[in-house]
C-alpha cells in the first residue's frame, strides 16, 4: 500500500521496488530452467540487473525506440526493436488518420538513426544475447500503455524464445489484462488503475545515468554465469 507521508507512493525508491517485484517471482521456476532476463528499457536494466542476480541467471538489454505522430511530437503510435520488429498502436494510427507508409518509413528511419547507435552505446555493437529455447523474462521500471513490452514480446519470439515472462513493479491494470494474453505470466506487486506517471509512485525517483546502467550490462558481459 502507498506511504503515510505520500499516499500515492507505492515505493520508497527502486531498491525497495526491486524488493517488492522479487517478491512476486517464482524463484524456483527460473533457477531451475535456464533463464536470461531481458531489461527492456533503459530504466528497465536495474531491475533486470536485480533480478538476474536473484535467480543467478544472464541480463542483457533489449534496445527500441518510439515512432511519433507526425502532428504530436510528444505521442508514441509505434514501437520498433533493434531485432527490426515494429508493432503499431492501431487505435491512435487510425484515430489520426495516420498512413502505416509513414510509420514504416519512420521505423527504418529510427533503426538506421538512433537503435542501432545505442546498440554500439551498450553492447559496442554486440548483438542480443542467445534466447534460443531459453525462459526470457522481460524487466521493466513500469508499463503504461505496453508498447515498448509488446515491441520486445515480438522481438524475444523471433529470437526462439522458449517461455516468456514480464516483470515490473507497477503498470496500469487494463495493460496488465492485455499482456497476460500473449504471454506465459505478468509479475507485479501493484496494478494502478488509471494510471499517471512513473515519478508519481515513488517517495524518492531518480533517472539512471548512462554510466549506471552501461555499468550493469557490462557487469553482467565479463561475469561468467556459474555452474551449478
Amino acid at each position: 500500500m502507498p506511504n503515510d507521508s505520500n499516499p500515492n507512493a507505492y515505493f520508497e525508491d527502486r531498491e525497495d521496488a526491486s524488493k517488492q517485484l522479487i517478491e512476486t517471482l517464482p524463484i524456483e521456476l527460473f533457477t531451475k530452467n535456464e533463464t536470461v532476463v531481458i531489461g527492456v528499457s533503459e530504466g528497465g536494466v536495474y531491475f533486470a540487473d536485480k533480478i538476474s542476480k536473484s535467480i543467478n541467471a544472464q541480463m542483457d538489454i533489449l534496445l527500441a525506440e518510439p515512432i511519433l505522430a507526425p502532428n504530436n511530437p510528444e505521442l508514441a503510435i509505434a514501437m520498433v526493436s533493434e531485432t527490426e520488429e515494429v508493432v503499431i498502436h492501431k487505435a491512435l494510427v487510425d484515430a489520426f488518420e495516420i498512413n502505416e507508409d509513414y510509420v514504416y518509413g519512420e521505423a527504418h528511419r529510427k533503426y538506421e538513426e538512433e537503435v542501432l547507435s545505442y546498440v554500439y552505446k551498450y553492447r559496442k555493437g554486440k548483438d542480443l544475447i542467445s534466447l534460443k529455447g531459453k525462459y526470457v523474462i522481460l524487466a521493466d521500471e513500469c508499463i503504461e500503455t505496453g508498447l515498448t513490452m509488446m515491441v520486445a514480446l515480438k522481438s524475444v519470439i523471433a529470437r526462439g524464445a522458449k517461455n516468456i515472462f514480464i516483470a515490473t513493479p507497477i503498470l496500469d491494470k487494463g495493460v496488465y489484462q492485455n499482456l497476460l494474453t500473449v504471454c506465459d505470466g505478468v509479475f507485479c506487486p501493484h496494478k494502478i488503475q488509471d494510471y499517471i506517471s512513473i515519478e508519481y509512485y515513488y517517495k524518492d525517483f531518480e533517472r539512471l545515468n548512462f554510466e549506471e546502467i552501461s555499468s550493469m550490462v557490462h557487469d553482467q558481459e565479463v561475469k561468467p554465469k556459474e555452474v551449478e
